[in-house]
This record gives structure tokens, sequence and C-alpha cells, in this order.
């Protein structure tokens, strides 16, 4: 895909979007745009990150298509793909 192609598929796709949906992307849609640095993680994150690692270390993790699973069947209005 070119760049013309590009930016007319994301037009018919924003243009698709029903209003609540657009203006659930919209701030963070300009936020992506107007970055000029590389996103930092905050202290929380981090401190997630590395809680999931040490647990994932220990054998406390689950497959993709566990958490896929019951993702699914907790929200089952979400869209999967």
């Amino acid at each position: 895909m070119n760049a013309a192609e590009i930016k007319l598929d994301m037009f018919r796709r924003i243009d698709n979007l029903p209003k609540t949906d657009l203006e659930k992307i919209y701030n963070k849609f300009l936020a992506l745009i107007n970055s000029t640095s590389n996103y930092k993680l905050s202290k929380a994150e981090r401190l997630a990150i590395e809680q999931a690692l040490e647990e994932s270390e220990k054998g406390n993790a689950h497959s993709h298509e566990d958490v896929m699973t019951e993702a699914k069947q907790k929200y089952p209005n979400l869209k999967f793909k």
C-alpha cells in the first residue's frame, strides 16, 4: 500500500465509525500524531510488568489461548480478532 492508499483506507474506516467510538479514539489519535518522543512507562506500569515477569519465571503463566477464552467469556460483547 502506498501513502495515498493508506490515507484513503484510514479515512474510510474513520468515516464509518459510530460517533461514540470516534470520540473515544480522537484524543488518543491526536496524542499519537503529536508525539515526538517514545512512550515512557509510569511507575505503576513498570511495577506491573516486573511483577508479571516474576510470576512468569515462577511458572505462574497462562497461554494466549486460555486468556482469550476467558476474556471472550467475560466480555462477550467485545470484538476479538
